[in-house]
């Protein structure tokens, strides 16, 4: 059940591909691809990976012509929205944007003098296709490089605003913004103040935010406090890592602060001497093997009777540790006993049956 209590901004929906971003629409998880754009079969692969574990919206940085050529096959072989990353030569853009991309990135730091910029409004604004703005704190324009002597908020929001202005001036309103750092504060303070001043919508990112572990831990400071503030439309969490833990790490981020839910939610005690069956070890062992499951089940693993039977009331599967045999609980009621050799393949069992029920509800509907 969602009990988010966070109120939103509502922002002017816009919509990539088929998924919208903003106004009510709930907020997209999107992934980036490390891959060689022009190693088709890689590329699509890895973006069929992300959209199974749960991505929206996929980015593929397009570099040279060739890449924005490889864009035809791609679409073909591929199902969810793809952004074309763009920097330097706007005649990439133009391509990209020929070739049916679903939307364009571009950094305009580096993209050239306005006249540029306008060609790529024009071709987007013909083909019904939005623009994502990406301000960047490490490719600030050299002005304001110069202006404010080293990245900062105000710096990273005047560029901001300067390229919304251009937008503004050719009637295009079809974009979406984002305004990233990897310092977690100057982030904060620079999506905070951009959310006053436009309507459109937000892509929230910490940018270059490190390794799997360190960059979930920046990202979820970051993110976290600007979601809870009712501060973005659709996010990207940034690691050094496989672009599907990316994906994995957003659903988690929506999940915790009940924005959005997918897939199975575990709630597990930390484990300590009273616990009667190896709780870490059966955790991540259950993760990995449910991994798989899309509909939204809640599951209880709690490892003694302290925490145990009120934890697993209020879940869909839930298990509390106990001597000789454990309790598991169904739907928040206690249903049987289990020895601790039988425990995870009960749980498995227990929860594929309670996400097999949500799917047919939900096809019946």
């Amino acid at each position: 059940m969602n009990t988010s209590k966070i109120n939103r901004k509502k922002t002017k929906k816009i919509w990539v591909g088929d998924i919208p971003v903003g106004g009510d629409a709930p907020i997209s998880v999107q992934s980036m691809t490390n891959t060689n754009t022009e190693d088709i079969e890689s590329t699509v692969n890895q973006i069929n990976g992300i959209s199974e574990a749960g991505g929206d919206i996929v980015r593929v940085s397009i570099p040279t012509f060739e890449a924005a050529n490889s864009l035809i096959e791609i679409k073909k072989q591929t199902k969810i929205p793809i952004v074309a990353d763009i920097h330097f030569d706007y005649k990439i853009a133009l391509e990209s944007l020929r070739n049916g991309v679903d939307c364009v990135r571009i950094n305009p730091g580096n993209i050239g003098s306005e006249k540029k910029i306008r060609e790529v409004i024009l071709a987007a604004e013909d083909r019904g296709v939005p623009i994502r703005v990406g301000i960047n704190a490490g490719s600030l324009e050299k002005e304001l490089q110069t202006k404010y002597g080293e990245p900062n908020a105000d710096a990273l929001v005047e560029s901001a605003m300067k390229h919304v202005e251009i937008l503004n001036k050719n009637n295009f309103d079809n974009f979406k913004l984002s305004i990233k750092s990897s310092d977690i504060y100057m982030a904060i303070e620079s999506y905070e103040k951009i959310s006053e001043l436009i309507d459109q919508p937000l892509h929230l990112g910490i940018t270059e935010s490190g390794s799997l572990k360190s960059g979930t831990v920046r990202s979820s400071i970051g993110l976290g406090h600007l979601l809870m503030k009712g501060i973005g439309d659709t996010i990207r969490v940034s690691l050094a890592s496989d672009p599907v833990n990316e994906v994995a790490v957003a659903w988690e981020m929506l999940k915790s602060l009940n924005i959005r839910s997918r897939g199975v939610k575990i709630i597990a005690c930390p484990s300590c001497s009273r616990q009667n069956f190896q709780v870490i070890k059966t955790v991540n062992s259950l993760e990995e093997k449910l991994s798989s499951i899309k509909q939204e089940v809640t599951l209880a693993v709690i490892g003694c009777y302290v925490n145990g039977p009120g934890e697993s009331k209020v879940a869909d599967v839930g298990v509390t540790g106990a001597t000789p045999k454990h309790l598991i609980y169904v739907n928040g009621k206690p249903a049987y006993k289990v020895a601790t050799e039988l425990l995870e393949e009960a749980l498995i069992k227990e929860v594929l049956s309670i996400a097999e029920q949500k799917s047919n509800t939900i096809l019946t509907q």
